[in-house]
């Protein structure tokens, strides 16, 4: 061994060239197997896990009722953790895993070319100015700082009805029915997406914008104007509806037209005059009349009908009314804790969404989720007994965790579509849907198999162990928002500006409202899961009425 260590040396102090060129290549490759290690330790694929164990994308073994009852595993994120934690929600199976580098590449190829091949969904119509006093497009907006891409912003706008998406800084979303600006320079539009580096998603005060082709029909609508129906003009109309105009010739468009210009979201037909408001308790649009009331044909289109003097046909433009959009922390620490609790898929975030309008306070979490915070829940990084937030959302259910409560506000949704809520969320994402592979494999009965069980303890346990508990129904805050956001406020201890209540109805929607582009097609629920479902609801409505509270709603038996 040592002869040929030395005849080894001999070599290369005759070649001084060669051992270099081999020395050079050593160091290359030992560079490449680093980065490739950097790469795959700490991956940087938009939604893949970080962060300790703990989070929904954790294969859990199934521990009983008993265990769930006290916080499943796979329910929330776990318990809370620092602000380095990130939500590790599975991300959808269309994705590539960590280390897929030829999926990323394509993506990555595709978002380059995303233009030129969207042109079914949405065409790209250029950069345009921006500015914050007076914006370009003007309907709904928001942002996200970590996974904004091009599709997502034109999906919100398509869902909301609007003509048209702008992107800008990388990470905002506006969306509108017309372009108020003027173009500008292509190459001031130079910003990557935050979500998806491939393309481009505007620039500081400049606008990407795209008209979308296929906007989704969510509600009755004119061009991209809700309608709301047909009402009783208020007695003191112009304080009700403070501007208003002449139209010889009106139309719906007009009309409209005239009202978003004006910056009013609501615009009001009545006969050849056009009036423009706020809903508020002189107009509450909570009396609605029979549509043939205000069926008077448009002056200005044979085909319309455009309300009388008496009945009013009202249409909510797309101006956001900012009337209840002020959020902020407590001014003192308040020292009693109002738990916000659910089961997870039972709309807790939409109901965080309406509290912090409704009441302008954060609302905190016994989490902590990135995706949240980023997303304006601001209370989400706060230790949930700070004091700082309005109410505290919670999915916990045991003794212990309920008993550190002082009230709360239980609501309940019902299971079958609870159940399938959280699957499309622990396999999709918070506005994502599970791939079909997940609901014809494994994963479906297993999750309803131990998701069903802790649906019912759930609420069995706050109704035992809550102190104050105010029970609503998801359908009733759908159905009638008005009066059972009223409640909640009420049990949080603000008094109800019903002006600030009427603006929240014109603004439910929030973030984090899954398009309904992937409905599935068939019933997932075997007869088995639901005769097992069938008897959690019963012995919860039985405990809800053992506690002279209504039951629940009629429709959560089965069809």
């Amino acid at each position: 061994m040592a002869k040929f260590l030395v005849k080894f040396q001999r070599y290369f102090r005759r070649r001084p060239v060669r051992f270099f060129t081999l020395l050079a290549l050593y160091l290359a490759a030992g560079s490449l197997v680093f980065l490739h290690a950097g790469f795959t330790g700490e991956p940087r694929v938009a939604g893949s896990p970080r962060g300790p164990a703990g989070g929904e994308g954790q294969e859990l073994p199934y521990l009983g009722v008993m265990q769930l009852s006290r916080g499943f595993p796979g329910a929330a994120g776990g318990r809370r953790r620092g602000p380095w934690f990130k939500s590790t929600a599975k991300e959808p199976a269309d994705r590539s895993k960590v280390g897929d580098y030829g999926a990323a590449r394509s993506r990555l190829l595709k978002g380059r070319s995303g233009r030129e091949k969207d042109e079914d969904r949405a065409k790209y119509i250029g950069c345009y100015v921006d500015s914050t006093r007076r914006r370009t497009l003007r309907g709904v907006s928001f942002l996200d700082y970590k996974k904004m891409t091009v599709f997502r912003c034109q999906d919100n706008c398509a869902e909301r009805g609007y003509l048209y998406a702008g992107l800008e800084f990388g990470a905002e979303c506006y969306c509108g029915h017309k372009v108020q600006a003027p173009n500008a320079s292509e190459p001031e539009c130079n910003m990557p997406c935050k979500g998806e580096r491939g393309s481009t998603c505007g620039g500081a005060n400049r606008l990407s914008i795209y008209r979308l082709e296929l906007a989704q029909e969510s509600a009755r609508r004119h061009g991209s104007a809700v309608f709301r129906g047909c009402f009783r003009r208020p007695d003191n109309v112009s304080i009700a509806l403070p501007a208003s105009q002449p139209m010889p010739n009106m139309s719906v468009d007009k009309c409209v037209d005239f009202c978003t210009e004006k910056e009013y979201p609501l615009s009001a037909l009545a006969g050849t005059a056009c009036l423009c408001g706020f809903p508020t308790t002189l107009f509450t649009l909570h009396e609605r009349e029979d549509e043939q009331l205000c069926a008077q044909r448009c002056p200005g289109e044979e085909f319309e009908s455009c309300g009388t003097s008496e009945f009013l046909l009202v249409y909510q433009t797309q101006v956001q009314d900012n009337r209840c959009m002020d959020r902020r922390f407590l001014p003192t620490r308040s020292k009693q804790l109002v738990a916000l609790a659910s089961f997870p898929g039972a709309g807790n975030t939409w109901a965080r969404h309406l509290i912090e309008l409704a009441t302008g306070f954060y609302t905190g979490s016994y989490y902590f989720d990135g995706s949240l915070y980023n997303k304006g829940f601001k209370g989400e990084r706060d230790h949930w007994r700070s004091g700082r937030t309005i109410c505290i959302k919670t999915h916990e259910s045991g003794q212990k965790e309920i008993e550190s409560f002082d009230s709360a506000i239980l609501l309940i949704r019902n299971p079958y579509k609870a159940l399938m809520a959280e699957f499309n969320r622990k396999y999709g994402g918070h506005i994502g849907f599970a791939a079909h592979a997940h609901w014809k494999g494994k994963e479906w009965p297993e999750f309803v198999a131990n998701y069903a069980p802790w649906w019912a303890t759930h609420t069995l346990d706050w109704l035992r162990y809550g102190r104050k508990v105010l029970v609503v129904h998801f359908e009733d805050l759908k159905r009638d928002l008005f009066a059972q956001l009223k409640r909640m406020v009420g049990l949080l201890g603000i008094a109800a500006c019903e002006d600030r209540l009427l603006c929240v109805e014109g603004q439910k929607d929030g973030n984090f409202k899954r398009s309904g582009l992937r409905k599935l097609e068939y019933d997932p629920y075997t007869p088995e899961m639901r005769k097992m479902i069938s008897g959690y609801i019963k012995t919860v409505d039985a405990a809800l009425k053992l506690r002279n509270l209504s039951g629940v709603p009629e429709d959560y038996y089965p069809r």
